[in-house]
């Protein structure tokens, strides 16, 4: 019986520390984390009016769009300093290595998101190809996958 009590102690330990390391709590990492949910929750906006999981609404796809603009704009400045050891964080260390790169494919987002025709879901899913893209080839060098 006590070693069934001390192994479930342990366990809920070791599940509680795990659960304390699943946020950043570098401040440039929780930056770099606030942009990425920012730029994720927009393009989730856009690609579920795209796909009708969402009724579409001018207005608020025409924001995400403006938000994804406005956050592809801000991720030089975010992502410049590297900030302290996070392991939460899920930014690679390639960021800063081939900053030039990374600045590349930062700017990609914001064309991809700058040309899509928020006029209609049809129009947007049109347009979410190269979101995606964008996202994805940024992600693949440049995001440790949890």
């Amino acid at each position: 019986m006590k070693l069934i009590k001390a192994f479930t102690i342990g366990a809920i330990l070791a599940a509680g520390a795990a659960f304390a390391q699943e946020d950043p709590t570098d401040p440039n990492a929780i930056a770099r984390s606030d942009l990425m949910k920012m730029v994720g929750m927009n393009t989730g906006i856009l690609g579920n009016m795209a796909s009708g999981k969402e009724a579409f609404d001018a207005a608020k796809a025409e924001g995400a769009k403006a938000a994804l603009i406005e956050a592809s704009a801000k991720i030089e400045a975010t992502f410049m300093e590297q900030g302290g050891a996070d392991p939460a964080s899920e930014s690679k260390a390639e960021i800063w290595a081939n900053w030039e790169d990374f600045l590349l494919k930062a700017k990609a987002l914001g064309d991809a998101a700058g040309t899509v025709d928020v006029a209609s879901a049809e129009t947007i899913g049109a347009g979410m190809g190269a979101i995606g893209g964008a996202c994805k080839d940024c992600h693949t060098t440049f995001r440790v996958m949890k």
